[in-house]
């Protein structure tokens, strides 16, 4: 259903209002008063904007509130001081913000109440301590700082606490464990510390949902205790210092959510793990742990729902295990798994992530997972011992967004298949022994923005074939240790539309999304795309791929001839690099264009004639290189020139001049650069005349994008939270 609300007449005689889950859009109209008869209004999980209008305070009838999940902005009204009838109160994920909310304490009635996301600062209101009645409390994903507050014992009628993902810090006061009512207690991602007593948790009966994750927490349990402890359905206890499997974990059969990665559990899965929640878990995460393999794998996990598993980052070995056929997303990278990819993973029909990458898999790549192709987009293999043939993966209407088989041994060419992948957006085959030419027919791919073909066996000239295969939408290609020859494909570079665009605003990565809903939580996932490239004279691991890096990669091959001087219509590429190949002629002065080029590799070809003086504009360019070629005369100086060193001009004897040793015959020429040439159209101030700050400015931006990019590292490619979940909220 879509649309957006009309201005509401005085004589109206509504009482519920019930949007949620609609596309309705615009604004909530200010004349929502005239709805004097209305008790309910539940616009939540719309596109609402705009601000909230204060005559939403006059409708003295109403009781439940609900403008959770829209793009409300600006201040939460005041004026609903006034709804003294309130006993529900939602104004979650919105862009409020924050700012003083002193008034809420005046709703006595209120028994829910959910503030998240909504800019909160500073410490937990006082104000809660009036609100005596509220069973639920929601603050998770504010910016709240300070420690928790112990009088938070005498809201005793809580069942839902949620303050998470904020800044709290210091220990969890004892006095929250004597609200004996409480069924979920959140905290996850914080600065708490201090240790942490297993029996204290135990002793609230009625705790069924619990996240202690990703604090500074150390949970003491207990070895021995056999008791009646509450039945958990979600337990997050990552990052709380664990030793071992929690005991207590043994009488866990209602668990639909177990997280206890980032901890330093060692050793065997035991045999007992597998009845944890045999009928209802549906994600188990026990990565980043110190665990070396399974007391008794099972041929099939036997968790019937299993509908994410992460293991990665341990030291599993033997083979892999095989998730149940309910499995979506499943994560064994980074461990020691041996042999080959079960024929049982080619049934999973509704896998959509797929991350064996950093194992030692061996074997063919089963043919089958092309079975997959209606719910699989991401196939991660990266990094294992697999030969033989690229599968023909791909069938028409395939969901492939992102395929990584490098670091393989895969041989023979690359399948025409791959052009059925009409949604794929990063195809990585580099460090392989593909032996092929260059598979242009993936240019007619529309949404292809990484293609890495590095290190193989790839031959032949790289040739234009026609309108259809224009790679309409690629930034990113690293073609380097191949035996490409003949001359720089001219044509590409006037092709390359995604290389010219600059868009310095969007600082996003590559990523796909996805997730799931239980009835007890939700789930929101995003795989970030990886890759391993040369820049700045460095082989580098891009955990993430920035949304606005652009690159080309061409080094080590054969490419013969001069540098098209339409690579200098490429203007958003951050990185060029055309090392160790055969080119001729001069450095094309057009290459000024390219003023967000942070590293330029020209060294070891042939290239003759000066280096052009106004690549001293290019103000972010970081790395220079044009080593190992015959060219001659004064190296430009001034801006970003000066800072690079004399390794960037070696293996030239007739270059001169700073940072070189050799000086040039008439040091009056060196001065100021020569004026422009025609080939630009138009003059540049010198060099003595730029700013200097300028020039700062500008290098260390390029310096920081470069370590941005360069040497990102997160713990886990997947990101992802589970919402609070409680009434109202589905």
């Amino acid at each position: 259903m879509t649309g957006y609300l009309p201005e509401f007449q005085e004589t109206s005689p509504l009482k519920l209002l019930v949007l949620s889950g609609t596309t309705f859009t615009g604004g909530l109209p200010a004349s929502v008063d005239n709805l004097h008869s209305l008790n309910e209004l539940d616009i939540s999980s719309c596109h609402f904007t705009g601000l909230v209008p204060s005559s939403l305070g006059q409708l003295s009838q109403l009781i439940h509130l609900d403008l959770s999940q829209n793009f409300f902005s600006g201040q939460i009204p005041s004026s609903l001081e006034n709804l003294s009838q309130l006993t529900f109160l939602e104004v979650s994920f919105n862009n409020f913000a924050g700012g003083a909310m002193d008034w809420i304490g005046k709703l006595t009635k209120l028994t829910h109440l959910g503030l998240a996301q909504i800019n909160l600062k500073g410490e937990i209101p006082t104000f809660l301590t009036n609100l005596t009645q509220l069973d639920y409390l929601s603050l998770e994903f504010n910016h709240l700082t300070g420690k928790i507050p112990s009088w938070f014992m005498n809201l005793t009628r809580l069942t839902s606490l949620a303050l998470g993902y904020s800044k709290l810090h210091g220990p969890i006061p004892s006095s929250i464990f004597e609200l004996v009512n409480l069924e979920l207690l959140y905290l996850r991602s914080n600065d708490l510390t201090g240790i942490l007593e297993l029996n204290m948790l135990l002793k609230l009966k009625n705790l069924t949902r619990l996240g202690l994750s990703d604090n500074k927490l150390s949970l003491q349990t207990d070895t021995s205790f056999n008791g009646t402890g509450p039945k958990f359905k979600v337990l997050g206890l990552a990052s709380c210092n664990l030793g071992e499997f929690p005991n207590f974990l043994r009488n866990q059969d209602e668990l639909e959510l177990l997280k206890l990665s980032n901890n330093k559990i060692p050793g065997k899965i035991p045999n007992w793990i597998w009845t944890i929640g045999k009928e209802t878990l549906s994600l188990m995460d026990l990565s980043h742990n110190f665990l070396t393999g399974f007391e008794q794998p099972p041929v099939v996990l036997p968790w019937a729902n299993l509908i994410y598993l992460e293991l990665s980052s341990n030291m599993l070995q033997g083979p892999l295990p095989v998730p149940p056929s309910s499995i979506s997303s499943y994560f064994v990278e980074n461990n020691r798994f041996a042999g080959n990819i079960p024929p049982l993973f080619c049934n999973l029909s509704l896998l959509r992530i797929l991350d064996l990458s950093n194992n030692t898999l061996s074997g063919m790549i089963p043919e089958c997972l092309s079975n997959l192709g209606n719910s699989l987009s991401i196939l991660n293999l990266r990094r294992n011992n697999f030969n033989g043939a690229i599968p023909e993966a791909c069938e028409v209407g395939s969901k492939l967004k992102m395929i990584d088989l490098s670091q393989n041994l895969l041989d023979g060419p690359v399948p025409r298949s791959l052009t059925n992948c009409t949604v794929l957006e990063s195809l990585n085959l580099g460090n392989n022994q593909i032996s092929d030419t260059f598979p242009f027919w993936l240019g007619a791919l529309p949404e292809l923005q990484v293609l890495i073909l590095r290190a193989n066996r790839f031959c032949g000239a790289i040739d234009r074939p026609g309108s259809d295969f224009e790679f309409p939408k690629l930034r990113i290609i690293d073609l380097s240790y191949n035996n490409f020859t003949g001359k720089l494909p001219l044509g590409y570079f006037l092709d390359w539309i995604g290389m010219k665009s600059i868009d310095e605003d969007n600082f996003t990565y590559m990523q796909t999304s996805s997730g799931f809903a239980t009835q007890t939580y939700k789930l929101y996932d995003n795989y970030s795309y990886s890759m391993t490239m040369t820049n700045k004279g460095m082989e580098r691991v891009y955990e993430k791929i920035p949304g606005i890096f652009r690159a080309i990669d061409f080094s080590s091959n054969k490419f013969k001839g001069e540098i098209p001087t339409s690579i200098g219509s490429l203007k958003g590429l951050h990185l060029l690099n055309f090392s160790c190949n055969s080119l001729t002629g001069h450095i094309p002065t057009l290459l000024r264009n390219l003023t967000q080029l942070e590293a330029l590799d020209l060294s070891q070809n042939n290239l003759s004639g000066e280096i052009p003086w106004q690549l001293t504009e290019m103000t972010f360019l970081a790395y220079f290189n044009v080593s190992h070629n015959n060219l001659t005369g004064l190296i430009p100086q001034g801006k970003q020139f000066d800072t690079f060193q004399s390794d960037s001009y070696e293996g030239n004897p007739g270059l001169c001049g700073n940072p070189l040793i050799r000086k040039c015959g008439n040091p009056k020429e060196t001065s100021s650069p020569p004026p422009s040439t025609s080939e630009q159209g138009q003059d540049l101030e010198p060099a003595s005349k730029f700013d200097r700050r300028v020039v700062l400015m500008g290098y260390g931006s390029g310096l920081l994008f470069g370590v941005i990019i360069g040497y990102i590292f997160t713990t886990r490619k997947l990101e992802w939270f589970v919402k609070t979940f409680g009434r109202g909220q589905q």
